[in-house]
Protein backbone atom coordinates (compact mmCIF):
# COMPACT_ATOMS: atom_id res chain seq x y z
CA UNK A 1 0.00 0.00 0.00
CA UNK A 2 2.80 2.42 1.01
CA UNK A 3 4.17 1.70 -2.79
CA UNK A 4 1.30 2.15 -4.41
CA UNK A 5 0.11 5.65 -2.69
CA UNK A 6 4.31 6.63 -3.35
CA UNK A 7 3.70 5.63 -6.79
CA UNK A 8 0.78 7.82 -6.73
CA UNK A 9 2.08 10.69 -4.96
CA UNK A 10 4.85 10.35 -7.38
CA UNK A 11 2.59 9.92 -10.58
CA UNK A 12 0.44 13.25 -9.59
CA UNK A 13 3.73 15.16 -9.35
CA UNK A 14 4.98 14.47 -12.56
CA UNK A 15 1.36 15.37 -13.80
CA UNK A 16 1.23 18.38 -11.62
CA UNK A 17 5.03 19.47 -13.74
CA UNK A 18 3.57 18.56 -16.95
CA UNK A 19 0.58 20.84 -16.52
CA UNK A 20 2.96 23.76 -14.78
CA UNK A 21 4.74 23.78 -18.32
CA UNK A 22 1.60 23.70 -20.45
CA UNK A 23 0.13 26.72 -18.59
CA UNK A 24 3.51 28.76 -19.02
CA UNK A 25 3.21 27.53 -22.31
CA UNK A 26 -0.01 28.81 -22.90
CA UNK A 27 -0.14 32.00 -21.37
CA UNK A 28 3.40 32.62 -23.14
CA UNK A 29 1.47 32.31 -26.35
CA UNK A 30 -1.52 34.00 -25.39
CA UNK A 31 1.03 37.24 -24.41
CA UNK A 32 2.49 36.74 -27.75
CA UNK A 33 -0.77 36.95 -29.45
CA UNK A 34 -2.19 39.25 -27.48
CA UNK A 35 0.40 42.21 -27.65
CA UNK A 36 0.46 41.33 -31.50
CA UNK A 37 -3.12 42.38 -31.97
CA UNK A 38 -2.92 45.37 -30.05
CA UNK A 39 0.30 45.92 -32.20
CA UNK A 40 -2.30 45.65 -35.05
CA UNK A 41 -4.82 47.76 -33.56
CA UNK A 42 -2.40 50.52 -32.29
CA UNK A 43 -1.05 50.96 -35.86
CA UNK A 44 -4.50 50.68 -37.22
CA UNK A 45 -5.16 53.76 -35.05
CA UNK A 46 -2.34 55.86 -35.58
CA UNK A 47 -3.14 55.70 -39.33
CA UNK A 48 -6.64 56.79 -39.11
CA UNK A 49 -5.62 59.74 -36.61
CA UNK A 50 -2.97 61.12 -38.89
CA UNK A 51 -5.89 61.74 -41.57
CA UNK A 52 -7.13 64.69 -39.36
CA UNK A 53 -3.66 65.76 -37.20
CA UNK A 54 -0.08 65.52 -36.97
CA UNK A 55 1.57 62.92 -35.00
CA UNK A 56 3.77 64.28 -32.30
CA UNK A 57 4.61 63.65 -28.74
CA UNK A 58 1.14 64.81 -27.34
CA UNK A 59 -0.95 62.22 -29.12
CA UNK A 60 -1.88 59.20 -26.84
CA UNK A 61 -2.58 57.13 -29.85
CA UNK A 62 1.54 57.40 -30.52
CA UNK A 63 2.24 57.49 -26.57
CA UNK A 64 0.65 53.74 -27.02
CA UNK A 65 1.88 52.45 -29.89
CA UNK A 66 5.42 53.56 -28.57
CA UNK A 67 4.81 51.83 -25.16
CA UNK A 68 3.79 48.53 -27.26
CA UNK A 69 6.13 48.41 -29.45
CA UNK A 70 8.65 48.62 -26.23
CA UNK A 71 7.07 45.84 -25.10
CA UNK A 72 7.42 43.78 -27.99
CA UNK A 73 11.05 44.64 -28.05
CA UNK A 74 11.31 43.99 -24.28
CA UNK A 75 9.82 40.60 -24.04
CA UNK A 76 11.88 38.10 -22.78
CA UNK A 77 15.04 40.07 -23.34
CA UNK A 78 18.20 38.48 -21.28
CA UNK A 79 19.88 40.44 -18.96
CA UNK A 80 23.63 40.67 -19.12
CA UNK A 81 25.69 38.79 -16.74
CA UNK A 82 28.18 40.55 -15.01
CA UNK A 83 32.45 39.45 -14.09
CA UNK A 84 30.75 38.47 -10.77
CA UNK A 85 28.02 36.31 -12.11
CA UNK A 86 25.25 38.58 -11.36
CA UNK A 87 22.52 38.90 -14.51
CA UNK A 88 21.84 43.11 -14.42
CA UNK A 89 18.88 44.21 -16.77
CA UNK A 90 19.14 45.28 -20.19
CA UNK A 91 16.72 47.65 -22.51
CA UNK A 92 16.07 46.26 -26.16
CA UNK A 93 18.38 49.45 -27.10
CA UNK A 94 21.39 47.03 -27.03
CA UNK A 95 20.31 44.46 -29.50
CA UNK A 96 19.02 47.42 -31.77
CA UNK A 97 22.51 48.80 -31.81
CA UNK A 98 24.40 45.54 -32.43
CA UNK A 99 21.50 44.40 -35.06
CA UNK A 100 20.98 47.30 -36.96
CA UNK A 101 24.26 48.36 -38.03
CA UNK A 102 24.15 46.66 -41.43
CA UNK A 103 21.03 49.16 -42.11
CA UNK A 104 22.64 52.14 -44.66
CA UNK A 105 22.65 55.37 -43.61
CA UNK A 106 21.21 54.18 -39.94
CA UNK A 107 20.88 56.63 -37.15
CA UNK A 108 22.52 54.27 -34.46
CA UNK A 109 25.49 56.66 -33.86
CA UNK A 110 23.73 59.74 -34.06
CA UNK A 111 21.86 58.41 -31.08
CA UNK A 112 25.03 57.35 -29.34
CA UNK A 113 26.46 60.71 -29.60
CA UNK A 114 23.02 62.65 -28.08
CA UNK A 115 23.97 64.21 -25.02
CA UNK A 116 20.39 64.57 -24.04
CA UNK A 117 20.02 61.07 -23.75
CA UNK A 118 21.87 59.26 -21.29
CA UNK A 119 20.07 55.63 -20.09
CA UNK A 120 19.83 52.80 -22.72
CA UNK A 121 16.01 53.04 -22.33
CA UNK A 122 15.81 56.39 -23.30
CA UNK A 123 18.05 55.83 -26.26
CA UNK A 124 16.04 53.02 -27.42
CA UNK A 125 12.83 55.46 -27.66
CA UNK A 126 14.93 58.26 -28.96
CA UNK A 127 15.64 55.42 -31.79
CA UNK A 128 11.69 54.71 -32.35
CA UNK A 129 10.86 58.70 -32.69
CA UNK A 130 14.43 59.41 -35.34
CA UNK A 131 13.32 56.00 -37.37
CA UNK A 132 9.48 56.91 -37.48
CA UNK A 133 10.36 60.17 -38.79
CA UNK A 134 13.38 58.40 -41.28
CA UNK A 135 10.29 56.26 -42.18
CA UNK A 136 12.96 53.18 -42.08
CA UNK A 137 11.24 51.60 -38.45
CA UNK A 138 10.06 48.33 -41.03
CA UNK A 139 13.61 48.23 -42.24
CA UNK A 140 15.37 48.62 -39.12
CA UNK A 141 13.19 45.12 -37.74
CA UNK A 142 12.97 43.46 -40.59
CA UNK A 143 17.38 43.80 -40.75
CA UNK A 144 17.49 42.75 -36.76
CA UNK A 145 14.83 39.79 -37.38
CA UNK A 146 16.86 38.00 -40.26
CA UNK A 147 20.20 38.19 -37.94
CA UNK A 148 18.75 35.24 -36.54
CA UNK A 149 22.06 34.78 -34.51
CA UNK A 150 22.24 38.17 -32.80
CA UNK A 151 18.32 37.35 -32.11
CA UNK A 152 19.27 34.48 -30.39
CA UNK A 153 21.83 35.96 -28.09
CA UNK A 154 19.87 38.13 -26.61
CA UNK A 155 16.61 36.79 -26.36
CA UNK A 156 15.24 33.45 -24.81
CA UNK A 157 12.43 30.97 -26.12
CA UNK A 158 9.22 32.24 -26.26
CA UNK A 159 10.11 35.57 -27.00
CA UNK A 160 7.92 37.54 -29.39
CA UNK A 161 11.14 38.18 -32.10
CA UNK A 162 11.73 34.25 -32.35
CA UNK A 163 8.66 33.24 -33.02
CA UNK A 164 6.38 33.19 -35.89
CA UNK A 165 4.85 36.26 -34.96
CA UNK A 166 8.23 38.48 -35.63
CA UNK A 167 7.42 38.00 -39.40
CA UNK A 168 3.90 39.63 -38.73
CA UNK A 169 5.32 42.89 -37.04
CA UNK A 170 7.44 43.86 -40.02
CA UNK A 171 4.59 43.97 -42.56
CA UNK A 172 2.29 46.01 -39.48
CA UNK A 173 4.91 48.34 -39.29
CA UNK A 174 5.35 49.04 -42.94
CA UNK A 175 2.15 51.36 -43.16
CA UNK A 176 3.51 53.90 -40.57
CA UNK A 177 5.95 55.09 -43.62
CA UNK A 178 2.73 56.64 -45.25
CA UNK A 179 2.37 59.10 -42.09
CA UNK A 180 4.48 62.10 -41.04
CA UNK A 181 5.57 62.21 -37.50
CA UNK A 182 7.71 65.33 -35.72
CA UNK A 183 9.29 64.69 -32.70
CA UNK A 184 11.68 66.94 -30.01
CA UNK A 185 14.02 64.70 -28.94
CA UNK A 186 13.63 66.99 -25.90
CA UNK A 187 10.71 65.96 -23.87
CA UNK A 188 9.24 64.15 -21.49
CA UNK A 189 8.65 60.87 -23.42
CA UNK A 190 12.82 60.50 -23.45
CA UNK A 191 12.81 59.73 -20.02
CA UNK A 192 14.14 56.70 -18.97
CA UNK A 193 13.44 56.20 -15.48
CA UNK A 194 9.94 55.00 -15.93
CA UNK A 195 8.57 52.31 -17.88
CA UNK A 196 5.91 52.42 -20.50
CA UNK A 197 2.34 51.75 -20.23
CA UNK A 198 -0.14 50.31 -22.61
CA UNK A 199 -3.26 51.63 -22.59
CA UNK A 200 -6.12 48.87 -23.09
CA UNK A 201 -8.98 50.57 -22.97
CA UNK A 202 -9.37 51.80 -26.82
CA UNK A 203 -9.05 48.49 -27.91
CA UNK A 204 -11.64 47.14 -25.73
CA UNK A 205 -14.59 49.60 -25.43
CA UNK A 206 -16.57 49.96 -29.50
CA UNK A 207 -18.93 52.30 -29.36
CA UNK A 208 -21.44 52.94 -32.02
CA UNK A 209 -20.53 56.70 -33.87
CA UNK A 210 -23.58 58.61 -34.85
CA UNK A 211 -21.63 58.96 -38.21
CA UNK A 212 -20.69 55.80 -38.51
CA UNK A 213 -22.51 53.09 -41.73
CA UNK A 214 -21.95 50.19 -40.26
CA UNK A 215 -23.26 48.40 -37.28
CA UNK A 216 -21.45 47.80 -33.86
CA UNK A 217 -21.89 44.65 -35.03
CA UNK A 218 -19.85 44.34 -38.41
CA UNK A 219 -16.81 46.48 -36.95
CA UNK A 220 -16.08 43.22 -34.73
CA UNK A 221 -15.79 41.26 -36.80
CA UNK A 222 -13.80 43.58 -39.26
CA UNK A 223 -11.93 43.65 -36.51
CA UNK A 224 -11.63 40.38 -35.65
CA UNK A 225 -11.16 38.70 -39.13
CA UNK A 226 -8.04 41.06 -38.72
CA UNK A 227 -6.72 39.35 -35.91
CA UNK A 228 -4.21 36.64 -35.61
CA UNK A 229 -5.10 33.36 -37.39
CA UNK A 230 -5.41 31.13 -34.11
CA UNK A 231 -8.10 33.39 -32.56
CA UNK A 232 -11.51 32.93 -34.08
CA UNK A 233 -14.80 35.50 -33.47
CA UNK A 234 -18.27 34.02 -33.45
CA UNK A 235 -20.85 35.31 -36.60
CA UNK A 236 -22.91 36.73 -33.72
CA UNK A 237 -21.56 39.08 -30.92
CA UNK A 238 -25.12 40.38 -29.45
CA UNK A 239 -28.46 40.47 -30.33
CA UNK A 240 -29.11 42.58 -33.58
CA UNK A 241 -29.94 46.13 -33.37
CA UNK A 242 -33.76 47.38 -33.77
CA UNK A 243 -33.97 50.29 -35.83
CA UNK A 244 -37.10 51.98 -36.52
CA UNK A 245 -37.84 54.39 -39.73
CA UNK A 246 -36.42 57.55 -38.22
CA UNK A 247 -33.11 56.14 -37.57
CA UNK A 248 -32.81 54.32 -41.13
CA UNK A 249 -33.98 57.69 -43.18
CA UNK A 250 -31.50 59.43 -40.76
CA UNK A 251 -28.88 57.01 -41.91
CA UNK A 252 -29.79 57.06 -45.87
CA UNK A 253 -29.99 61.09 -45.33
CA UNK A 254 -26.36 60.77 -44.60
CA UNK A 255 -25.17 58.26 -46.94
CA UNK A 256 -26.69 61.00 -50.01
CA UNK A 257 -25.24 63.62 -48.18
CA UNK A 258 -21.84 61.79 -48.51
CA UNK A 259 -22.37 60.57 -52.00
CA UNK A 260 -23.26 63.70 -53.46
CA UNK A 261 -19.88 64.95 -51.37
CA UNK A 262 -17.83 62.29 -53.41
CA UNK A 263 -19.40 63.44 -56.62
CA UNK A 264 -18.65 66.85 -56.06
CA UNK A 265 -15.03 65.57 -55.00
CA UNK A 266 -15.04 63.26 -58.72
CA UNK A 267 -15.96 65.74 -60.90
CA UNK A 268 -13.24 68.63 -59.23
CA UNK A 269 -11.25 65.83 -59.62
CA UNK A 270 -11.52 64.99 -63.50
CA UNK A 271 -11.47 68.83 -63.97
CA UNK A 272 -8.14 69.20 -62.50
CA UNK A 273 -7.07 66.35 -64.44
CA UNK A 274 -8.10 67.40 -67.52
CA UNK A 275 -6.46 70.68 -66.89
CA UNK A 276 -2.70 68.90 -66.52
CA UNK A 277 -3.31 67.21 -69.19
CA UNK A 278 -3.68 69.77 -71.37
CA UNK A 279 -1.27 71.63 -69.80
CA UNK A 280 0.99 68.26 -70.36
CA UNK A 281 0.20 67.83 -73.99
CA UNK A 282 1.50 71.83 -74.49
CA UNK A 283 4.68 70.78 -72.52
CA UNK A 284 4.92 68.10 -74.72
CA UNK A 285 5.13 69.65 -77.93
CA UNK A 286 7.13 72.44 -76.83
CA UNK A 287 9.56 69.95 -75.91
CA UNK A 288 9.63 68.33 -79.27
CA UNK A 289 10.00 71.64 -80.97
CA UNK A 290 13.08 72.23 -78.47
CA UNK A 291 14.12 69.11 -79.57
CA UNK A 292 13.62 70.03 -83.47
CA UNK A 293 15.60 72.87 -82.81
CA UNK A 294 18.18 71.66 -81.04
CA UNK A 295 18.64 68.57 -84.16
CA UNK A 296 19.18 71.49 -86.44
CA UNK A 297 21.98 73.60 -84.51
CA UNK A 298 23.54 70.80 -84.17
CA UNK A 299 23.57 69.74 -88.04
CA UNK A 300 24.42 73.05 -88.98
CA UNK A 301 27.27 72.85 -86.47
CA UNK A 302 28.06 70.12 -87.80
CA UNK A 303 28.20 71.07 -91.68
CA UNK A 304 30.05 74.30 -90.37
CA UNK A 305 32.52 71.95 -88.75
CA UNK A 306 33.31 69.95 -92.06
CA UNK A 307 34.00 73.41 -93.83
CA UNK A 308 35.71 74.64 -91.41
CA UNK A 309 37.69 71.55 -91.44
CA UNK A 310 37.61 71.28 -95.66
CA UNK A 311 39.09 74.97 -95.40
CA UNK A 312 41.95 74.19 -93.19
CA UNK A 313 42.78 71.32 -95.37
CA UNK A 314 43.12 73.08 -98.45
CA UNK A 315 45.04 76.12 -96.66
CA UNK A 316 47.52 73.46 -95.74
CA UNK A 317 47.91 72.29 -99.23
CA UNK A 318 48.29 75.86 -100.53
CA UNK A 319 51.15 76.71 -97.96
CA UNK A 320 52.73 73.33 -98.60
CA UNK A 321 52.55 74.26 -102.45
CA UNK A 322 54.40 77.34 -101.86
CA UNK A 323 57.14 76.03 -99.77
CA UNK A 324 57.92 73.11 -102.52
CA UNK A 325 57.48 76.44 -105.19
CA UNK A 326 60.65 78.76 -102.95
CA UNK A 327 62.15 75.43 -102.85
CA UNK A 328 61.96 74.60 -106.33
CA UNK A 329 62.99 78.46 -107.51
CA UNK A 330 66.56 78.74 -105.22
CA UNK A 331 67.30 75.34 -106.25
CA UNK A 332 67.19 77.04 -109.95
CA UNK A 333 68.66 79.64 -109.15
CA UNK A 334 71.67 77.72 -107.94
CA UNK A 335 72.01 75.68 -110.50
CA UNK A 336 72.10 78.76 -113.50
CA UNK A 337 74.76 80.15 -110.86
CA UNK A 338 76.91 77.06 -111.05
CA UNK A 339 76.06 76.29 -115.03
CA UNK A 340 76.57 80.10 -116.43
CA UNK A 341 79.05 81.89 -114.53
CA UNK A 342 78.98 85.07 -117.21
CA UNK A 343 75.40 85.65 -115.62
CA UNK A 344 76.71 85.27 -112.15
CA UNK A 345 79.44 88.34 -113.16
CA UNK A 346 76.62 90.18 -114.89
CA UNK A 347 74.73 89.93 -111.90
CA UNK A 348 78.02 91.71 -110.06
CA UNK A 349 78.42 93.86 -112.41
CA UNK A 350 74.53 95.56 -112.04
CA UNK A 351 75.71 96.62 -108.58
CA UNK A 352 79.82 97.61 -108.96
CA UNK A 353 78.58 100.15 -111.30
CA UNK A 354 76.42 101.85 -109.08
CA UNK A 355 79.20 101.63 -106.14
CA UNK A 356 82.19 103.04 -108.75
CA UNK A 357 79.45 105.92 -109.18
CA UNK A 358 78.91 106.79 -105.74
CA UNK A 359 82.74 106.13 -105.41
CA UNK A 360 83.46 108.77 -108.04
CA UNK A 361 80.83 111.10 -106.71
CA UNK A 362 82.72 110.98 -103.59
CA UNK A 363 86.10 111.14 -104.82
CA UNK A 364 86.05 113.85 -107.10
CA UNK A 365 83.65 115.21 -110.33
CA UNK A 366 86.17 114.57 -113.02
CA UNK A 367 84.57 112.17 -115.88
CA UNK A 368 86.77 109.10 -114.46
CA UNK A 369 83.74 108.10 -112.94
CA UNK A 370 82.05 108.15 -116.19
CA UNK A 371 84.34 106.54 -118.11
CA UNK A 372 84.27 103.99 -115.78
CA UNK A 373 80.71 103.42 -115.78
CA UNK A 374 80.88 103.47 -119.57
CA UNK A 375 83.71 100.83 -120.11
CA UNK A 376 81.29 98.60 -117.92
CA UNK A 377 79.11 95.92 -119.46
CA UNK A 378 75.85 97.67 -118.17
CA UNK A 379 76.72 101.37 -119.69
CA UNK A 380 77.72 99.65 -122.87
CA UNK A 381 73.86 97.91 -123.26
CA UNK A 382 72.69 100.95 -122.76
CA UNK A 383 74.11 102.63 -125.50
CA UNK A 384 73.71 100.10 -128.26
CA UNK A 385 70.16 101.61 -127.46
CA UNK A 386 70.97 105.21 -128.65
CA UNK A 387 73.13 104.59 -131.62
CA UNK A 388 70.76 106.60 -133.84
CA UNK A 389 72.07 109.84 -131.95
CA UNK A 390 75.33 110.98 -132.57
CA UNK A 391 76.13 112.83 -129.29
CA UNK A 392 77.33 110.39 -127.70
CA UNK A 393 80.93 109.82 -128.76
CA UNK A 394 82.80 105.87 -128.68
CA UNK A 395 84.10 105.02 -125.53
CA UNK A 396 87.55 104.96 -126.78
CA UNK A 397 87.37 108.54 -128.12
CA UNK A 398 86.75 109.74 -124.97
CA UNK A 399 89.73 107.32 -123.52
CA UNK A 400 91.78 109.03 -126.06
CA UNK A 401 91.26 112.35 -125.46
CA UNK A 402 91.17 113.22 -121.78
CA UNK A 403 91.09 117.24 -122.63
CA UNK A 404 87.24 116.93 -123.30
CA UNK A 405 84.85 118.69 -120.68
CA UNK A 406 81.36 117.56 -119.90
CA UNK A 407 79.07 120.24 -121.54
Amino acid sequence: MASRSLGGLSGSRGSGGAGKKSLSARNAAVERRNLITVCRFSVKTLIDRSCFETIDDSSPEFNNFAAILEQILSHRLKGQVTWFGYESPRSFWDYIRVACRKVSQNCICSIENMENVSSSRAKGRAWIRVALMEKHLSEYISTALRDFKTTRRFYEDGAIVLGEEANMLAGMLLGLNAIDFSFCLKGQGLDGNFPAVIDYTPYLKFTQSSDSISSDEEELRTLGSSGSSGSSTPEKVGPPFIMDENSWFNKCKRVRHKYQLTLEQKGYLEELLRLRENELSKSVSQNKLLLQRIEDSELAHKLEKEQLEYIIVELQDQLKSYHSLDQLSAEVSLSQTSLDPAQSQEGEGKQDPLNLINEGKEDTPSLLGLCGSLTSVASYKSLTSLKSNDYLASPTTEMTSPGLTPS
